[in-house]
């Protein structure tokens, strides 16, 4: 049902409400505002009402008397049957309801006149001229200490078709990666390259116990010894080229994988500009921290962590949560609100800490901080399956596989294949690996199975949907029409139980982004376009399209035209073509 024909079955609901308000001697002021629900089984109807049983105790009336009167009272208002086709009570008490033809299939000239639009927010007339809400989302952001593993692939594939669903709703989005370029890991990943350009490998004797084994490790050395005057000794130097060597390889595959971000921030200017310092004075000041063993500690038990945490190591070292509240209290001071952060499940036990960390510096500058700032998605990690074996290993990365490798898995590369061939193989492997590690929750743990994404048939989730959509492409090229003319075909002959079902699924694309922004749950839009796919199908088993009946055939092709148009929109939120030919 569309927001506009929802919104005028409950004005009318409850201009119906007050009238059996009145009819019993009660007040028909500050009634509640009826709510529609669909019905578990289509055979109930189309929507469901259960006002009258939510009032009937109050009232001390039968349920099923004061849902008769107030559909009694609705059936009696002007224009009753353009919007409602019949209604009934039901059960209990509750009013069902089935939408007239018209109501129905007037879902189909909105996706035609509003084409890539429909489906997206309207913002209040009145609201027109304010800035539309600003939040930021933060996933990825990798350690720059190797390629991008499949883990950051889940995190940029939810990253970035959450930030695709809170744009439909108004928002505006700012996608934000950090780069984590100071500490630990980077300084084994510069004496990693560093053993490497003294001629070490993995398993000789000198080979640091910390380091990287990758063969990406060598290629960074190979290229560092193309640099005029470069110096093995020089730890920093190398450590610089390595930074910027991975960075520029992430971005490539993030280009790759169609994620792009509007600011990459490194954790090194946080030190740069004082900011880390400045928070630990902070939380100092406000009396969140105490000194033991020669350690600076930070009250996190007060906040429900199991133990307090060390900020200040003895050797004066921060650790690894200390740059992450200056991070975030920068989120803050850049005028973002709401704030979302898309990490393993692995980060579950930093949540508290930076939180911790973050109240009390908000407690001591009086920022009016919420307790639930930054909300996090956490995801499970994803197994990857290739000839019925779970592959742990890349070649590349030496000990996980790589987004790189899943994409080009997906699409059938091979070293045999034309340079034309891998374009259209790295695009299917983009859209499958896309739209796989969308398709379930987050907290869930994934089983990436290449075999699967490599099948062209029903089984395969992305080739379902994206065939319907050329499917109905290669119709619509057969009548040779101008699909906007469609608009004016004549819909009340879309009566048949196939185009029901099909008009039903459309109406409900709207909500079904309300509800997966406002839940961060983008497998909800993947669930959805399987299931429309699966009722154009039916419908095009069932009702023969190109048939002789010139109106016939007009109304049916309207209906493929508005299906293949939100296809196409649902597939764009994923960042998933939507071809034409398959």
């Amino acid at each position: 049902m569309l927001t506009t024909q929802k919104n005028q079955l409950i004005q009318r609901l409850n201009l119906a409400l007050q009238q059996a308000a009145l009819a019993h001697n009660l007040s028909p002021s500050d009634l509640p505002i009826p709510q529609l629900e669909r019905p578990k089984s289509i055979d109930h109807g189309d929507i469901a009402c259960n006002i009258a049983m939510q009032l009937a105790k109050l009232w001390r009336l039968n349920p099923r008397e004061l849902a008769q009167t107030i559909l009694t009272n609705l059936q009696a208002q002007a224009n009753y049957a353009d919007l409602v086709g019949s209604g009934e009570v039901a059960g209990p008490g509750f009013i069902n309801f089935r939408l007239s033809n018209q109501a129905k299939t007037a879902v189909i000239k909105e996706i035609l006149v509003e084409q890539a639009n429909f489906g997206l927010l309207k913002l209040e007339p009145e609201s027109n001229s304010a800035e539309p809400a600003k939040v930021m989302i933060e996933f990825v952001s990798a350690n720059p200490t190797g390629p991008l593993h499949v883990g950051h692939g889940r995190q940029a594939a939810l990253g970035d078709v959450i930030a695709n669903l809170l744009t439909t709703q108004g928002l505006k989005v700012h996608r934000e990666f950090y780069y984590n370029d100071a500490g630990a890991q980077i300084a084994n990943l510069a004496q990693s390259v560093q053993a490497r350009l003294r001629g070490f490998k993995p398993g000789d004797s000198n080979w640091p116990e910390l380091a990287y084994n990758g063969e990406y490790i060598a290629d960074i050395a190979s290229a560092y010894r193309t640099m005029p005057e470069h110096q093995i000794e020089d730890l920093e130097a190398i450590r610089v080229f390595a930074i910027t060597y991975l960075r520029a390889e992430q971005d490539l595959d993030l280009k790759t994988f169609g994620v792009q971000f509007d600011q990459y921030y490194l954790e090194s200017s946080l030190y740069a500009d004082g900011s880390v310092a400045k928070i630990v004075a902070d939380l100092e000041a406000a009396g969140k921290t105490y000194e033991a063993d020669g350690a600076l500690w930070l009250k996190t038990t007060a906040n429900g962590d199991d133990k307090d945490r060390v900020m200040r190591k003895s050797d004066g070292s921060f650790t690894y949560f200390v740059p992450d509240v200056a991070y975030h209290a920068s989120k803050w001071q850049r005028g973002y609100q709401q704030v979302i952060n898309i990490q393993g499940s692995d980060h579950h036990g930093t949540i508290m800490r930076v939180r911790a960390g973050l109240h009390g510096v908000a407690q001591q500058r009086q920022w009016p901080i919420p307790s639930n700032y930054p909300t996090y998605v956490l995801h499970k990690m994803v197994t990857v399956m290739r000839n019925g074996e779970e592959v742990k290993l890349s070649k590349r990365a030496g000990s996980y596989v790589t987004v790189r490798d899943l994409i080009e898995w997906s699409g059938g590369i091979h070293d045999a294949i034309s340079a034309a061939e891998r374009s259209l193989a790295l695009q299917r492997g983009r859209d499958a690996v896309r739209f796989f590690l969308i398709s379930r929750k987050a907290d869930t743990e994934f089983i990436f199975d290449i075999d699967l994404a490599l099948q062209q048939n029903d089984e395969n989730p992305v080739f379902y949907v994206q065939y319907a959509h050329a499917r109905i492409c290669s119709i619509l090229a057969q009548w040779h029409g101008k699909t906007i003319e469609l608009a004016n075909a004549n819909l009340s002959l879309l009566n048949s139980k196939a185009a029901d079902h099909l008009l039903r699924r459309l109406a409900e694309y709207p909500e079904v982004l309300t509800v997966a922004a406002a839940d961060l749950a983008p497998h909800a839009l993947a669930f959805y376009l399987r299931d429309l796919a699966g009722d154009f199908h039916t419908f095009y088993n069932a009702d023969r399209v190109l048939v002789e009946d010139l109106e016939l055939k007009n109304a049916r092709l309207a209906l493929l035209a508005a299906t293949r148009q939100v296809i196409q929109n649902g597939l764009a939120i994923l960042g998933v073509s939507a071809p034409s030919k398959m």
